[in-house]
């Protein structure tokens, strides 16, 4: 049965649909603009003669991406792949570190038995506004030995606290008589995490994994400063040295080589990104779901 609107709200649909779809173009544009510049002729780029497609299509950007090599400790090594793998190293093992921190401190505080529950939870939520600083946590480091390894990128901020409230909060709303239940077969809390609230709570884990991965794979400013090893450096700190030369040769070399350096950024930027859009479908039916289910308490 059609349901009739009244002239209002068919005005409201129209412009809706109108907003919407200027809105898609916005948030789209700059991504499809950084793809045809990448893909078109440096010189079409600079004379603004690209705008919806390329304009004498090249791959020498590409090229240029995937062959940069660098002297390092007496050898050469290839500058992206490199930092493209230690990318996908800290972003994977980043995140599964994130999440195992995450959900084994969200178990216990969804649970009124802990001792000490509520001061706990107000001191995460005191370091979700307050932090110790960049000079202070980067001496933390250095105190450490942490400085110019791997493990420094891995353990830096390796939690959440929202997050960490936020998967606390998911926990709470699985009915308590199912823990009761395995309790009485004799499980562990263990068991009961493994075998019962991680199965049932694959939409927040989901939402809560997309959301560390994205901030792995997109980190470049603590990286920047704990590492100083080329074969060490993430992908972002590469760009952002792209970024950097780019400014530099607008002011002090030849116009032509300066253009170069922007599409060549450009391709960098499809390439760093190129992994996000490839994730981000696998997981965003369960973003949703994962984010109000874990946000309302039932």
């Amino acid at each position: 049965m059609d349901i009739k609107r009244t002239k209002s709200e068919k005005v409201f649909n129209v412009f809706n649909i109108c907003f919407m779809v200027l809105l898609i173009i916005v948030t789209l544009y700059p991504l499809w603009y950084v793809l045809i510049a990448s893909l078109s002729n440096p010189i079409s780029v600079a004379r603004g003669a690209v705008r919806l497609l390329p304009d004498n299509i090249e791959l020498d950007a590409y090229r240029n991406v995937f062959t940069q090599t660098q002297w390092f400790d007496g050898r050469e090594i290839n500058v992206i792949w490199t930092a493209y793998g230690n990318t996908i190293i800290y972003a994977v093992v980043g995140t599964a570190i994130n999440m195992i921190f995450t959900i084994l401190a969200a178990y216990p505080l969804s649970k009124m038995r802990l001792a000490g529950r509520k001061i706990i939870t107000i001191f995460f939520l005191f370091f979700m506004w307050f932090s110790a600083g960049m000079v202070p946590t980067y001496f933390n480091f250095q105190r450490l030995g942490l400085l110019d390894t791997r493990m420094a990128v891995l353990l830096a901020f390796v939690i959440n606290p929202f997050f960490i409230i936020l998967m606390r909060t998911f926990f709470e709303n699985i009915p308590n008589e199912m823990e009761e239940s395995a309790r009485m077969d004799g499980a562990s809390d263990w068991v009961i995490l493994t075998r019962i609230y991680l199965p049932l709570s694959t939409a927040a884990i989901a939402t809560l994994t997309m959301f560390y991965f994205v901030g792995r794979w997109n980190a470049f400013f603590w990286a920047m400063l704990l590492l100083r090893s080329p074969t060490l450096v993430p992908l972002q700190v590469v760009l952002r040295r792209l970024i950097v030369e780019a400014q530099f040769a607008l002011e002090h070399i030849d116009i032509a080589d300066n253009i170069s350096v922007q599409t060549l950024i450009y391709a960098t930027i499809v390439v760093a990104v190129i992994p996000m859009l490839a994730f981000y479908p696998f997981v965003q039916k369960f973003f949703v779901r994962g984010i109000m289910v874990g946000a309302i308490k039932g």
